[in-house]
């Protein structure tokens, strides 16, 4: 069935999309969490008017994308989320996200799909490249802090993120414990080896006495 996505969903697409997806998906997981509505007809006219009132605020021309990038270059975004010890985000950081406070704090209405970058999941300083018009490009600063705190230096930011790659290599290393089944099936073929030979002098002692 089709549906509007309300917020971004990872792997399915953005806020505003237009997507087809299984019943069982739309009912059982997307509504519950008001992730997406049914594509009726009304709501998708509706969703059309509403992506034509942002394209009036896009660049018509070089000239307007070059006064935009000029704001934006000045602007730096900040995004406070909760975050574990290693600065790995309880969420993620979407180009919605993004889009939604270049107009709380900019004014300026940007179209999400022109955000070029995936969700950020770690705590850091990022430059965002953001599409404005042919050959006009501008990046903007965003700065990902934990909730509540602040944000590490540089290098702490690349231990922290080294402590978790490391964790999660020994995750996936495999873990044996005892002999691995190959050695035990091996084991089990192996041919018994023979009882020692009796020694020569107890057969005479036992001759011997049965002749007394």
């Amino acid at each position: 069935m089709d549906v509007i996505l309300l917020k971004d969903v990872e792997k399915i697409g953005l806020r505003g999309d237009v997507v087809s997806v299984a019943r069982g998906y739309a009912r059982n997981f997307l509504f519950p969490r008001k992730l997406a509505e049914e594509a009726t007809s009304g709501r998708v006219a509706e969703l059309h008017k509403r992506e034509a009132r942002v394209a009036r605020h896009e660049a018509k021309t070089a000239d307007q994308a070059q006064a935009i990038a000029a704001t934006l270059g000045k602007t730096e975004l900040r995004f406070e989320m909760k975050a574990g010890p290693t600065g790995s985000l309880f969420g993620s950081v979407t180009p919605t996200d993004i889009a939604d406070e270049l107009w709380s704090k900019a004014k300026v209405r940007i179209d999400r799909r022109k955000i070029g970058v995936d969700n950020i999941k770690r705590i850091g300083r990022y430059q965002v490249p953001i599409n404005l018009f042919q050959d006009v490009q501008v990046e903007v600063t965003t700065l990902v802090i934990p909730e509540g705190g602040e944000l590490p230096s540089d290098e702490e930011l690349a231990a922290m993120a080294a402590t978790e790659q490391q964790a999660e290599a020994e995750a996936a290393e495999p873990v044996h414990e005892g002999p691995a089944i190959e050695e035990i099936l091996a084991t089990d073929d192996e041919e018994p080896e023979p009882e020692p030979a009796e020694p020569e002098w107890r057969a005479d002692a036992e001759a011997a006495l049965a002749d007394e």
